[in-house]
């Protein structure tokens, strides 16, 4: 039990004396992990809730692609986004393979079926006629989507605050994509595996310490946005 003792306070000792390395570390990790969920927001949410109140062929095909996306094992993603970005792959020209361009693109597809999965099912359970009475009230489709994501805010958050926890926790992907490279594609979880695996339990529980306290202050932020809405 002292190596655990040990690893907390070697965190905590870390957090305080703003190791370099660490710092670059943590501020990696939040950058992949803030830009990929933004994207996932900007792109899951408003496809939510299209998907919610439109009537579509093979609508419930889709909802079942996004649902079976929202469990979608992270080192899958990582072998598709590898194969795709092989030099020989189809995005292979973009040059992205062991970049912080490719962990985002991977972080992305793991968080994007979350948000989309989460906006879907908040839009599905408020009142059916809704979005048509918004509709005949004079507003254009862009606004009555709108006003619904507006309504079903609070949901909405949650989904956020899900798809970002989905993607501070990921490891396989983003050590397929970025390679777990020193100085510029490791991050925290990536760096918890490495030193695990040449036994140095010590850092890898106070880098373990480091994330826990980074994601409960971020989802902390999130939370209080949300119930500060409500």
């Amino acid at each position: 039990m002292n190596f655990i003792e040990e690893g907390i306070k070697q965190g905590a000792g870390l957090i305080f004396s703003m190791d370099s390395e660490v710092f670059s570390i943590v501020e990696l990790s939040l950058f992949v992990c803030v830009i990929a969920t933004l994207i996932a927001v900007f792109i899951g949410v408003p496809l939510g809730a299209l998907i919610a109140v439109k009537k579509f062929p093979l609508k419930k095909i889709l909802i079942t692609l996004i649902n079976t996306g929202m469990g979608l094992p992270p080192v899958v993603v990582g072998l598709v986004v590898c194969l795709f970005l092989f030099r020989n792959g189809p995005l292979g020209a973009l040059g992205w393979l062991y970049t912080v361009k490719g962990m985002i693109l991977a972080q992305v597809i793991i968080a994007l079926p979350i948000i989309t999965g989460l906006t879907l099912a908040a839009l599905q359970g408020m009142e059916t006629n809704l979005y048509r009475q918004i509709l005949s009230l004079g507003a254009n489709q862009i606004q009555a989507l709108y006003l619904m994501v507006k309504e079903a805010r609070l949901s909405i958050a949650a989904a956020v605050i899900a798809g970002f926890g989905s993607v501070i926790s990921e490891v396989g992907a983003v050590m397929m994509v970025g390679g777990n490279i020193k100085g510029q594609t490791r991050v925290l979880t990536t760096d918890i595996v490495l030193q695990t695996q040449i036994g140095n339990f010590a850092l890898a529980i106070a880098l373990g310490f480091i994330l826990l306290v980074l994601s409960f202050f971020v989802n902390l932020a999130l939370t209080f946005i949300q119930q500060h809405r409500a």
